[in-house]
């Protein structure tokens, strides 16, 4: 059942979607009406948020039995015993919790709030309003008022405004913690929760604060990433792309945090998020640098910190690539303002960056890498240019596959296609989720679901056969 209207692109952008999911191969293979029908689902997919709610167990703390155990317990306090965890049979860290929504017959409110469309994403998955994300509210709004919650997923809303009749999308109904006045004329960094969701559109439990040690949430795909990595105790590991460190801890956690895994980020606020992320985990093997990625790479030994950034060739055992990307595969989205230069502007970083971290791997070590877009441009595209490129690279097969194969259209082979990992959001028809039915329904059925009903991913695993550099020469 679709509730909201597909996600808004400018028309140059969903033309050059519609054209790639539209190519020759992909027609010749299915047909002209199928691929249409496909690429349509994929726009409506995308403004829905996923069903399911992963969490990723901290299992260099605790295992996986104790930490459902402790999430049961919390989950009780939300909605009671009938809310099921289910743990991942490919994924034994992963953690499950089923969504219910789209609800109906939600009463409108005739208090309104207004927030913006990132902070409204959020509530999809689960999250309350905090105060930065509260863009309008009702003139008459007190404290304690139940309102109804409203997205403005095109960005028209002015700050302040005591009415909004644009576009807006409503997500649910909640309680207010504090007035209008409270909100707009408080201090500039008030930043607590504005409004505390009661009725949304789709119900999730909220994470915030809750076993914070123990749990990451991540989105499904994203947890297979560090396990098709499989980095192995003693290991010097980099993730050149870091923040903000899910993929990194993960790595940690399966080394059993042991090794070192260089983590690299250029944005210092990331890599301090980061560094906590990593503390509060209990991870102690991860080293992370405010540094740029693309520059990761020196060819001659040279003063400086040891073990920082940037390092010679073959230093490294792994590397894994989240490459930084258009990010259209994330979900729920139901609004993207950027052009087509915006949108096609990442794969000549995403070239550099391959570029670095194949110099930077050692022979016979494995390179990673993933993005959060569904673009063929920055996923099957960029593994067939890497294979052209560097001939050192043959492509491997992914454990565990629980994505679809890749997408025809950048030449590549039926068998290299089936290496690949793509998280198509349309594979699956949008339904309702009740959580009470779910005891009716075979396990295998919901863990179906499950891998196929999250966001749009990519990932490709290379091995590098032999060494690209020459003798360093050392001054």
């Amino acid at each position: 059942m679709y509730v909201f209207p597909k996600i808004s692109l400018r028309p140059e952008v969903e033309n050059y979607l519609k054209e790639s999911f539209l190519n020759e191969e992909v027609v010749s293979a299915s047909s002209q009406q199928e691929a249409e029908r496909n690429f349509e689902t994929l726009l409506l997919r995308l403004s829905h948020p996923p069903l399911f709610t992963t969490v990723r167990v901290n299992t260099h703390l605790g295992s996986v039995e104790h930490v459902r155990g402790l999430l049961l317990e919390e989950l009780q306090k939300f909605g009671g015993s009938s809310i099921p965890v289910l743990q991942h049979p490919a994924l034994p860290d992963v953690l499950l919790i089923p969504m219910t929504g789209p609800r109906k017959n939600i009463e409108r409110q005739q208090c309104e709030v207004i927030v913006g469309a990132q902070c409204g994403n959020a509530v999809l998955r689960g999250a309350h309003v905090y105060v930065p994300g509260v863009v309008s509210a009702s003139k008459f709004m007190k404290a304690g008022d139940v309102v109804s919650v409203y997205s403005d997923i095109k960005g028209k809303c002015k700050k302040g405004a005591k009415e909004f009749d644009g576009t807006k999308v409503f997500l649910g109904n909640g309680i207010s913690e504090l007035s209008r006045k409270d909100i707009f004329n408080g201090l500039p960094d008030l930043k607590g929760i504005g409004i505390r969701m009661t009725e949304p559109i789709y119900l999730s439990p909220s994470f915030d604060n809750v076993l914070s040690g123990y749990i990451f949430l991540q989105n499904l795909p994203s947890t297979v990433v560090a396990h098709v990595l499989d980095p192995q105790p003693g290991e010097k590991i980099l993730d050149l792309c870091a923040a903000p460190g899910g993929k990194t801890t993960h790595i940690a956690a399966l080394m059993r945090d042991q090794g070192e895994v260089i983590a690299l980020d250029k944005i210092l606020t990331k890599v301090t998020k980061l560094k906590q992320n990593a503390s509060l985990l209990g991870l102690h093997s991860i080293r992370a640098f405010c540094f740029d990625a693309t520059k990761a790479l020196k060819l001659e030994v040279m003063d400086g910190v040891d073990g920082a950034p940037p390092f010679l060739p073959e230093s490294f055992d792994r590397i894994l690539l989240d490459a930084p990307c258009s990010g259209l595969g994330q979900r729920p989205n139901m609004a993207c303002t950027w052009t087509l230069k915006e949108v096609t502007s990442y794969q000549p970083l995403q070239r550099k960056l391959l570029n670095v971290a194949v110099r930077l791997l050692k022979p016979g070590g494995v390179l990673v890498y993933s993005t959060c877009t569904v673009t063929l441009a920055e996923n099957e595209e960029q593994v067939a240019w890497a294979l052209r490129t560097f001939p050192c690279l043959q492509l491997q097969p992914q454990e565990p596959q629980i994505g679809g194969e890749g997408m025809l259209g950048a030449g590549l082979s039926l068998e290299q296609l089936k290496q690949l990992q793509r998280f198509d959001p349309c594979v699956v028809p949008l339904e309702s989720m009740d959580t009470n039915s779910l005891g009716d329904a075979r396990r295998e059925d919901v863990i179906w679901l499950a891998n196929k009903d999250c966001i749009g991913f990519f990932i490709a695993k290379f091995l590098k056969c032999q060494s690209t550099e020459r003798k360093v020469s050392r001054k």
